[in-house]
């Protein structure tokens, strides 16, 4: 008897070594389940959680409950192309040599204007490496649901787009830049047509379901990439019957509510999701935008401009991360993190190596000491190069840096310099470049540095300019 005892604690003690004892495999810690939502246009002060009192968003602001929010989140660029080609490879757009939406046009640049946009590419090139690539590698599954807006106009050859770039399915991503319309028939490539009337962000939602179901038993890692908030502004009847009486600060447009509120109905039912299959606390979800608010629709006060703009109300969006275990519930913070370390940050969070000789290509840093409750990490500095024209014109060619409490954006124009203190002017109100300037020359010295050392494109002269 004694020896059947010992043997059986033996077998028991070997079998929590491997992981097979009560419990289950270790997989939640050393593999998790990804799920990263990027809503397109989503300003920072677009939700409840953020302060916006016209509009409701109950499932994200519970959702924040659970997990870490952080308050100077940045996009990599205040286009949403940029942002997508640096979240998917670290690399920042000034690198990857795509800094505006693409296709970028001539047609965009001002008639009077100085200064012609910078040359750039219009499809994120397949020598790049992204991290589905480097997940697909290390078994996961792998699924694209959205909008992807980087293999170049219109639908493409397929060449680019996101099964050539490491994900196994592709439901929705294609060159387009916005859907034709929000509710079935959709005309949006790689997305067949189902059922007449349905609103896209809830059959994205159903896919992103069947995906996880049919991958529960593996790891997996799906970017729900959504075309909502995005123009044109269209959401489910009741919704807009719903907010039509909602106006000041807040709203620039009713109708942009009720697209923000369906948005959130249809992110809660993928969280809920992940509790029916028992996949929650084996899965890191994060939930941001590409970039700040569309100023005709979204209010981005007390944040300044808005999209298109390298002013905060321009590329300071929301971000949101839940990672069981390791996020503590109802947490902020306020360290600044930019798109592009998503790549090193869900690789190390996989398991996943990246050589020394990879990693010197990434400009993206690992957030996990944030998400762990850490205060810092390795980074004093966040550059933002924006030298193209957005569709709406009105935006002047620069660059920026983000180092500690200061901002500096410089003007590609005339070569004027703007320094603002965030922690005492978020509104970017104060220009303090001629009460510090050794501070603000010191800052566009790193700028320039910087833009130097990636091989940053810069515009041209017009005319006799």
């Amino acid at each position: 008897m004694i020896q059947i005892r010992a043997a059986a604690v033996i077998l028991i003690f070997a079998a929590i070594v491997v992981g097979v004892a009560v419990g289950g495999p270790a997989r939640a810690a050393e593999r998790p389940n990804i799920v990263y939502i990027l809503i397109d246009d989503l300003g920072w002060s677009d939700l409840a959680c953020q302060g916006n009192r016209l509009v409701e968003t109950p499932r994200i602001d519970q959702f924040a409950q659970q997990g870490m929010r952080f308050t100077d989140a940045y996009a990599a660029a205040p286009v949403c192309s940029p942002t997508r080609a640096a979240t998917l490879t670290g690399m920042s757009p000034a690198k990857l040599q795509i800094t505006n939406h693409t296709p970028d046009r001539p047609a965009f640049t001002p008639p009077n204007a100085k200064l012609a946009s910078a040359k750039m590419l219009n499809h994120l090139p397949l020598k790049h490496t992204t991290i589905a690539e480097r997940l697909q590698r290390a078994g996961y599954a792998t699924a694209f649901m959205g909008k992807w807006h980087l293999s170049g106009p219109g639908k493409g050859s397929g060449e680019f787009e996101p099964t050539a770039q490491g994900f196994d399915l592709n439901i929705g991503g294609c060159g387009y830049g916005g859907p034709p319309t929000f509710f079935d028939p959709y005309r949006i490539p790689n997305l067949a047509d189902r059922k007449q009337g349905e609103y896209l962000p809830d059959r994205l939602a159903d896919e992103a379901i069947a995906f996880m179901k049919r991958n529960r038993q593996r790891p997996f890692m799906l970017f729900l990439w959504n075309y909502t908030v995005h123009w044109p502004m269209e959401a489910p009847q009741p919704l807009i019957e719903k907010y039509k009486d909602r106006t000041g600060r807040g709203l620039n447009d009713t109708r942009y509510g009720a697209m923000i509120e369906a948005m959130d109905g249809a992110v809660g039912r993928v969280l809920d999701a992940l509790d029916e299959l028992n996949l929650a606390d084996d899965t890191l979800v994060v939930f941001t935008s590409d970039n700040g608010g569309f100023g005709g629709v979204s209010d981005n006060r007390p944040l300044r401009a808005a999209k298109g703009h390298l002013y905060e109300g321009g590329i300071r969006v929301p971000l949101i991360v839940r990672w069981p275990g390791v996020t503590k519930a109802a947490s902020v913070c306020r360290t600044p993190v930019v798109s592009m370390d998503f790549h090193p940050t869900l690789a190390v969070a996989a398991g996943v190596d990246i050589s020394s000789e990879e990693q010197s290509e990434l400009e993206g840093v690992d957030i996990g000491p944030l998400l762990r409750g850490e205060r810092k990490v390795d980074r004093d500095a966040i550059f933002f190069h924006y030298p193209n024209y957005a569709w709406h014109r009105s935006n002047r060619l620069g660059g920026a840096v983000r180092a500690g409490k200061y901002k500096l954006i410089e003007r590609f124009d005339d070569g004027s310099l703007e320094l603002y203190d965030l922690s005492a002017d978020l509104s970017e109100r104060k220009n303090l470049s001629d009460e510090m300037p050794q501070l603000a020359a010191k800052l566009r010295d790193r700028l320039v540095k910087w833009r130097s050392d990636v091989g940053a494109a810069m515009p041209e002269r017009r005319g006799n300019d």
